[in-house]
């Protein structure tokens, strides 16, 4: 097991398995690695904080204090998920004594499988966006001899970014240029669309984002409308308007709700209404959205979100927040 402690005081620990391992070979070499982690920790009660149900094949033999399952995603959507998840997450349903979901949709979805399902749509370091609203933030060099007017996205490039929608889009405007920022995953990068004016620079640290995102004149969130998009709570979009950008996406569910029907953020479902709302979206962008912008964001900080978090914990396990403790116990992230 690999272990290294981040400078916020988690230490991460990660399993190295020799090359070669079948998948039941691999998943008793992970069982034996945890529990010898466990073994080493200085106390005997722990939570277990699943973010996908497959830890459940090497992680199932212990009793944690307290079974979490933070759901993120619909995660059996996506291309390629393995085919035991959807009977993996319902044994985690039945374990976890709380459930988590990222976004509002994804809780419709599981409220009615879980007795204590509770909703946490992204929330936002805002200060570290704002960086991108004083301009002052050296220009990439990557990005510096790109003209304006630029519309960028930053994430993962994958299934659930519509590509044939952002050629569209590179083609109506000739006159735009759209950066595109982030790992491509599970599609071939041939198949991205390839035009004078699509920039197609690659993944960039967190740190590094507000650099990029104070040189683009709006946000755009080209999400394709599919199996693997129909639960998602883009982070991007308080991201977004925490940079001071104007915000195009297409018709997210979660992305409409709150922020489309607040008129925060413009919502297109084709090339010609993203290329007019873009234009109309940079037109209004000022001070009366963004005192909008800060007022919505106001209620939407990590630190509320944690806290909120924990005294649900509290309260499932009746164990004193940790909040309410005089030390923070260290957490390990497997």
């Amino acid at each position: 097991m690999d272990l290294s402690r981040q400078p916020e005081g988690v230490v991460v620990a990660v399993p190295v398995l020799p090359n070669g391992m079948n998948g039941p070979q691999a998943i008793e070499a992970q069982r034996d690695l945890v529990d010898d982690l466990v073994e080493s920790l200085p106390h005997r009660q722990w939570v277990h904080w699943y973010y996908t149900p497959m830890a459940l094949s090497f992680s199932r033999h212990l009793s944690p204090g307290l079974c979490i399952y933070d759901n993120m995603d619909e995660l059996s959507a996506f291309r390629g998920a393995p085919p035991r998840m959807v009977a993996l997450e319902r044994e985690l349903l039945r374990r976890a004594d709380i459930v988590f979901t990222g976004g509002q949709s994804l809780f419709e979805a599981k409220k009615d499988r879980h007795p204590n399902v509770h909703a946490f749509p992204s929330s936002i370091d805002a200060g570290h966006f704002h960086q991108a609203r004083g301009k002052a933030l050296d220009e990439p060099e990557d990005q510096a001899a790109i003209p304006h007017p630029r519309l960028g996205f930053f994430g993962v490039i994958d299934e659930r970014m519509d590509v044939d929608l952002v050629g569209r889009m590179a083609d109506l405007r000739p006159d735009w240029q759209f950066v595109m920022i982030g790992p491509v995953v599970k599609i071939d990068p041939a198949a991205l669309p390839q035009r004078p004016n699509l920039h197609w620079l690659g993944g960039k640290s967190y740190q590094e984002l507000p650099a990029y995102l104070s040189g683009w004149d709006a946000g755009i969130m080209p999400f394709a409308i599919n199996e693997s998009t129909r639960f998602i709570s883009p982070t991007k979009t308080p991201e977004f308007l925490a940079a001071g950008l104007p915000v195009v996406s297409t018709p997210i569910r979660d992305v409409i709700r709150p922020y489309g029907d607040l008129e925060l953020v413009e919502i297109a479902a084709d090339a010609e209404t993203f290329v007019q709302k873009a234009e109309e979206a940079i037109a209004r962008a000022g001070e009366p959205w963004l005192a909008r912008v800060d007022e919505h964001l106001a209620t939407m900080s990590w630190d509320m979100t944690w806290q909120s978090m924990d005294q649900l914990m509290a309260s499932t396990s009746r164990r004193p927040a940790i909040t309410d403790l005089p030390d923070v116990a260290e957490a390990i992230h497997v």
